[in-house]
């Protein structure tokens, strides 16, 4: 079982001229691929509005995760290297990052990334040996989900680590397959020769440059 957490784009500060101008281009390059693509439709066979709609969706989450991964570089480098109290500052944060999971009872939040076109998704849970033991299909509009750890008949699944994938599918196919990013709370940061190591809830141990997002606890 999952629940899907709203997708809806959080505002910002920053002002349009501030953006990278790489950025603007490439918005300006798809809405001219969006713009020939309406044009040179089969009129018998139209395309559905609600892809034209997902494919901005998409757009605007990989724009806001490419201005986040710019910030949280800055975070990174701010963080990384300094003195043992210093640490401190990423304790109660949450972290995202590619890592298996030890499943307790309580969800887990899930951060999936889809390409652009996908026209549905599924995460794949997989045990401590590999094994897949479910499957759930995902909302794509959905910026995270949270795993329930319960099985198609709503029992619990056993305590353990699992990991997570996502399966983009198109037409009906998987067209890609890729490790899914988790939400953890940070319990501890350590030093460890030079280099910062965080310790997540569940015991999992990732070095801080793992970290591809960071946001307060919930």
């Amino acid at each position: 079982m999952i629940n899907a957490v709203s997708a809806a784009t959080p505002s910002s500060s920053t002002s349009t001229a501030s953006k990278p101008v790489g950025l603007t281009s490439d918005f300006e390059t798809f809405l001219r691929m969006l713009t020939a693509q309406a044009r040179y439709q089969d009129p018998l066979e139209p395309i559905d509005s609600t892809e034209y709609a997902a494919q901005l969706a998409q757009f605007s989450m990989v724009e806001q995760q490419v201005l986040t991964n710019d910030r949280l570089v800055e975070l990174i480098a701010q963080f990384g290297g300094q003195s043992p109290a210093g640490l401190a500052t990423w304790v109660g944060m949450e972290a995202r990052a590619v890592t298996p999971m030890r499943f307790d009872g309580a969800p887990i939040t899930i951060a999936p990334e889809l390409p652009a076109g996908t026209s549905g998704a599924n995460l794949v849970v997989r045990d401590a040996s590999g094994v897949a033991v479910q499957r759930l299909r995902i909302p794509l509009e959905a910026e995270t989900v949270e795993w329930a750890g319960v099985d198609d008949a709503g029992a619990p699944l056993p305590g353990g680590t699992y990991s997570f994938e996502i399966e983009s599918l198109r037409n009906g196919k998987v067209t890609q397959t890729v490790q899914a990013a988790v939400y953890a709370r940070v319990t501890e940061a350590q030093l460890r020769d030079g280099e910062t190591f965080l310790i997540l809830e569940g015991g999992q141990a990732l070095p801080a440059s793992a970290v591809t997002a960071l946001r307060e606890a919930s």
